[in-house]
Order: C-alpha cells, then sequence, then structure tokens
C-alpha cells in the first residue's frame, strides 16, 4: 500500500526563485496543453495524446522565443504536469459515465498564477535524499528538510507544496506493507454530534475541542486588519498571510487532534461501526460553521485509511437508520425526537436512555448484525470475517427488517494515497 509522509523544508531565497520558476513553468505547460486539447475538441479532431502533447508544448515549445526560458527548469515536473492533465480528464470522463462515484467531476480548468497553493511533483530521476538529509531536487539543488521521522523505504516521488501561508512541505510517497495489530475482542459504535464530538457505545465520551471556535477572535482581528489594506499593496500582501498562518494554525490543529483520536481507536478496537452521515447536506444549514470545525468527513476517512493498514474493520451504518428512534433494550421504535430532547424513556419497557449513548449501541447492533449476515461471512456468529463482503439486497419485502446497508472496509479496503 501506498502511504505520504509530509515533512516540512526550508529553501533558501535563491532556491524559493528556482522553486516560484518551476511552478510557473509547470503552470504553463499544463495550460497550453490543456488549450491544445479544447483546440481539437472545438475543430472536431481526437483528442491530442500525450506523448504528441509532450513534444509540442515542452520539446517544440523551448525551441521558440515565446517559451525559451522553459529550458531553465527540470523537465521532470513538466512532464507530470501534463500527466495531472490526463487524471482530470479521465476523472472526468469517469464521473460522467459512471465509473467514478461521488460528487460530479467537471472539465479540467486553467490554472492562476494568483493562486496561492502551488505543488510540483519529482519523479525519481528528478530528485535523491543525500546521506547528510536534505533533499536535491533537479535543477534547484539541496533543499533543507525537518525530518521529523525516517522514511520507512525509498520514495517513488515527491510533491512539493506552498501554501497559502508561505510554507513549504515535501510530500513522498512510500510503498510499504501493512502491518495488521493484534486482533482484539473489543468493538464499539459511534455516534457524531456536535455538542459533544462523540459517544461511544461502551460509554465514552469524547469532548468537542471547537478549534475554529476558540481562534474566531483572532480570525476576526486579522481578517479586519487585512480589509483596511490597500489592493495591490505590500502590507495588503503581508496581512493575507497573517491571516493565512492563522487559519493553516487551526487546520494542523483539527489535523493532529483527528490522528490521535483516530490512531486511539484502531489500535484499541477491533470494528469501528458509524453513521453514514449526509456531512454535505449538513454544512448547507445554518450549523454549517460548526460541521466545518468538527470534519467528520476526515475523521471517518483516517479511520478508514487506518484500518486499511493495521487490519481492522470499519462499517458504516446506512444514514437512513433510525438510530435516536430505537431503544436499545427492548427495540421498540419511540418515533422522532427534537434535537433538544437529550434523554428519553421508551414507551415500551420504560428504561431511561441518554440520547446519545442509546444511538451508539443501536449503531453498534446494526453494524455487527449487517457484518456478520453479510454474504461471504461466517455462519456461526463471532466468527471472523474471512473475506470483504459483497454488497446484498435486503429490505424489498414487506415486514423486512430496515435497510442499514453497513459497508465494511478492513484490510483489503482502499490504498491510502
Amino acid at each position: 500500500m501506498y502511504l505520504r509522509y509530509s515533512y516540512r523544508i526550508y529553501p533558501t531565497s535563491g532556491q524559493c526563485a528556482s522553486l516560484a520558476r518551476t511552478f510557473g513553468c509547470a503552470r504553463v505547460v499544463y495550460n497550453d496543453a490543456l488549450a491544445a486539447r479544447k483546440e481539437a475538441r472545438k475543430a472536431g479532431r481526437p483528442y491530442p495524446k500525450s506523448t504528441d502533447l509532450q513534444k509540442l508544448v515542452i520539446t517544440g515549445a523551448k525551441k521558440t522565443a515565446e517559451r525559451a526560458w522553459l529550458a531553465s527548469v527540470g523537465v521532470d515536473p513538466l512532464i507530470q504536469s501534463l500527466r495531472d492533465l490526463d487524471t482530470a480528464y479521465r476523472n472526468f470522463f469517469d464521473s460522467v459515465s459512471g465509473k467514478r462515484a461521488g460528487r460530479p467531476v467537471g472539465l479540467p480548468r486553467f490554472k492562476s498564477k494568483r493562486d496561492n497553493h502551488q505543488s510540483l511533483r519529482f519523479t525519481r530521476n528528478g530528485f535523491r535524499v543525500r546521506g547528510n538529509g536534505k533533499l536535491n531536487l533537479a535543477k534547484i539543488g539541496d533543499v533543507r528538510v525537518k525530518w521529523s521521522r525516517a522514511l520507512p523505504a525509498d520514495p517513488s516521488s515527491v510533491t512539493i507544496v506552498l501554501d497559502p501561508s508561505g510554507r513549504y512541505h515535501a510530500s513522498f510517497v512510500v510503498d510499504v506493507e501493512p502491518s495488521h495489530l493484534p486482533e482484539v475482542d473489543a468493538e464499539v459504535g459511534i455516534d457524531l454530534g456536535l455538542t459533544t464530538y462523540a459517544v461511544l457505545s461502551d460509554g465514552t465520551v469524547i469532548d468537542n475541542p471547537r478549534f475554529l471556535r476558540k481562534a474566531e477572535k483572532k480570525l476576526k482581528a486579522a481578517q479586519r486588519e487585512l480589509s483596511r489594506k490597500a489592493k495591490g499593496s505590500k502590507n495588503r500582501a503581508k496581512a493575507r498571510i497573517k491571516v493565512a498562518k492563522a487559519h493553516a494554525k487551526v487546520a494542523d490543529t483539527r489535523m493532529d487532534w483527528l490522528h490521535k483520536q483516530t490512531t486511539k481507536l484502531i489500535g484499541e478496537t477491533q470494528a469501528v461501526y458509524l453513521e453514514d452521515l449526509n456531512v454535505r447536506g449538513l454544512a448547507r444549514g445554518r450549523l454549517a460553521k460548526s460541521v466545518h470545525d468538527a470534519g467528520w468527513a476526515t475523521f471517518r476517512r483516517l479511520l478508514e485509511e487506518k484500518a486499511a493498514r493495521y487490519g481492522r474493520t470499519v462499517g458504516v451504518v446506512h444514514r437512513a437508520f433510525p438510530s435516536s428512534q430505537l431503544c436499545s433494550a427492548c427495540g421498540h421504535r419511540d418515533g422522532p425526537k427534537p434535537p433538544a430532547v437529550r434523554e428519553w424513556a421508551c414507551g415500551a419497557c420504560g428504561v431511561l436512555h441518554d440520547r446519545d449513548l442509546n444511538a451508539a449501541r443501536n449503531i453498534l447492533a446494526a453494524g455487527q448484525a449487517d457484518r456478520l449476515n453479510a454474504p461471504g461471512g461466517p455462519v456461526s456468529p463471532g466468527v471472523a470475517i474471512p473475506r470483504r463482503a459483497r454488497p446484498v439486497e435486503r429490505g424489498t419485502r414487506l415486514g423486512d427488517p430496515p435497510r442499514t446497508d453497513v459497508r465494511a472496509t478492513g484490510a483489503g479496503g482502499v490504498p491510502v494515497l
């Protein structure tokens, strides 16, 4: 499986100028290739192939007076820019044909030099890690790297990223073998929320840190200072970087916290079950800021990636499953309740429930039921799943239990990129 390891790099002023030149050249090559394909499409001709585009916008362009400066940078990032364009077109056609899941993907667009986020990629021919720990990039030189941890294997490529706050990062792609953790008996269901970030079926409560809310005062002051600066001035550029650094601090703190929480859950439990929340829909409502601040989608993605790496299981229960309406003690469906109701008593058995804890227990039960009863699973309860279950149609006859649609992802899941 492929993993990414990201490190801060500290280029000198001359290397920053070389990187800026390389960013610009890669952007121009990308735009020229996109323009060539758009012209071919408009003229009714087939799309030019990648090899023809490479000869046209790189090899041939270097011999012209308008693009002679392309020879001043390494050729590897320019070729990778064309591959990125191929990937963008492939994603578009797969999205149109239905091969690509998720939200629709549009046609590739031209890149702007005013974009504050820049990146370029080097393959094995364009970089190497020296014995003194510096990263050598073609036609840029040896760049100092802050190694927070050692690479587990030789990297196959490195992506140099310049974020809006002015920080440079080197992201290495490494091919490693999955390292499965020893099996444990614990399994948990998780109910995500905003009042408390998560409530586990075993009673554990994870408080919502609210990183954005806590930093709002500083962010507002920085944004107000930016709005007072004249457009195009150097002071406005400095104020913009100050705002970007404040936002980057919030994002980095949130990501660090999510990594710690997901690593703890994967290490202590064999299977984790979540509810398939409609995050995109919730982010369009009045709680949009709090939903974005929670980072539920990132939380789920990190769980699935780490489960694939360490041999754990993550099950996702369908969003239509009434986890907050069912009694976890007797199974009686008590009907919908407004969000203000945090405790309720079952009308059938009289048990008093905490809303979130009861929902987490229902998610755990639904996830375990679908995981054990899915096609390809074990006949006897409590036996480990030998392989990933295939999709099955359930709930199509009158009287069938409601469909929970658990999608289990474990050691056979999608590799982490």
